[in-house]
Formats: structure tokens, sequence, C-alpha cells
């Protein structure tokens, strides 16, 4: 069964979260939220190793993840894709992380999937990947564009690596055809399929 590790931290976007985590889940993936805390969340509580404290997400709406991010437990031998998902507050707190950076790298050379959608994107540049197509949230596009082969297209798939959103797509509904995508790459095209028909979702969504 294929595995996916999916961080999220304080002011992640709720709909590219669940939405992904979600999808995945539907697809017989086996998913793992972990919370990657802030250092002002570290110092109000110390460490949460044990009990992960609820999310907060963009819109304020608490999640409570799966477990605390350690990446002693979030090696790419034990999972085949790393999400990495938006919100401006999150997607700050997720790529300043070293331990989160120096794992991306890891799953990368280890020629694991590493999922990032809009504003999650900035994780590629705060890691150092290497010059390749890139897509975001228009709102980090300035940030990455010198240093990628920046995209307009919605979906971008360099290798191992997967983006999603640009000024076209900026709604957190473009979640559906990233999770979708991200299906497609663990699954195969047949599972993609059977996923997304009963989801009845609008002419173009999945795609």
């Amino acid at each position: 069964m294929p595995s996916a590790l999916i961080l999220i931290a304080d002011g992640t976007e709720e709909m590219e979260f669940t939405i992904t985590y979600d999808t995945l889940v539907r697809a017989g993936v086996s998913c793992t939220s972990a919370f990657v805390s802030s250092e002002e969340r570290l110092a109000d509580n110390g460490t949460f190793e044990k009990n992960p404290p609820f999310a907060k997400g963009s819109r304020g709406i608490n999640i409570l993840p799966d477990t605390y991010f350690s990446p002693q437990a979030a090696t790419p031998d034990k999972y085949d894709l790393l999400v990495v998902p938006g919100g401006a507050k999150g997607a700050q707190t997720i790529s300043e992380n070293s331990p989160v950076q120096h794992l991306i790298r890891e799953y990368i050379e280890a020629g694991k999937f590493v999922g990032m959608i809009c504003a999650g994107s900035l994780a590629a540049l705060t890691s150092k990947l290497p010059k390749q197509a890139i897509t975001s949230h228009p709102s980090v596009r300035d940030q990455l564009k010198d240093a990628f082969d920046y995209s307009e297209e919605p979906v971008v798939i360099s290798g191992k690596f997967i983006t999603r959103s640009s000024p076209l797509f900026m709604s957190p509904g473009t979640a559906f055809p990233f999770a979708l995508t991200l299906v497609e790459l663990l699954c195969g095209k047949e599972k993609r399929a059977e996923v997304a028909g009963p989801m009845v979702l609008p002419c173009g969504t999945s795609s």
C-alpha cells in the first residue's frame, strides 16, 4: 500500500490539506499528518511529541494532526510521498523548518515523490532544490522565478517533484486536481478515474 506524509502547521490552508488527505485516502493510500510547530508555539507549549496540538488553519478551523513532526519518523524509507500544503503562514513555518528542508532533499534524492501546492512551493526554495520547473501561488512567484524555471501551467511535474497552482488557478479548490495527480502517480490512471468519478466534480475541476 502506498503511503504519504502530509505536513501541517498553524496557518495551513484547510482545503489544501483536507482535500489532499481525503483524496489520497479514497485511493487506498495510507496517510499520516504531522504537525510542524513554529518557534513561537514551541515557546508557549514546549514539546508535543506525544500529543500534538490542534493546528489552527488559515480560516481559524482547528485540525488535529495524527502526530508531531519528527525527522527520524518521517524518513523516505517509511513513506512514498511527502506533501507540503499552502496557506501563507503555514507555508512559511514549514518552509523555514530546517529538518523539513533536509527531509525534502532526502525524498528527492531517494526517488520519492514530493508534492507542494500553492504557497507550499516556497519550501523548494528554502530546501535549495536544483533549478527545475515549478509553479506556485502568485504570492510567492517572485521569490521562485529566478531560482527555478517558473511555469504558468496549472500542474507541473518535474521528475518526482509535483507543484500546483498559477495566477490563473488561485482557488484552494485546485487541491482536487493536485490530489488526483498524486493519486495517479502513486496508484495509476485507473485508480485516479475510480476516485474522481464518485466525487462528481464540476467540469474541468479534476484536470
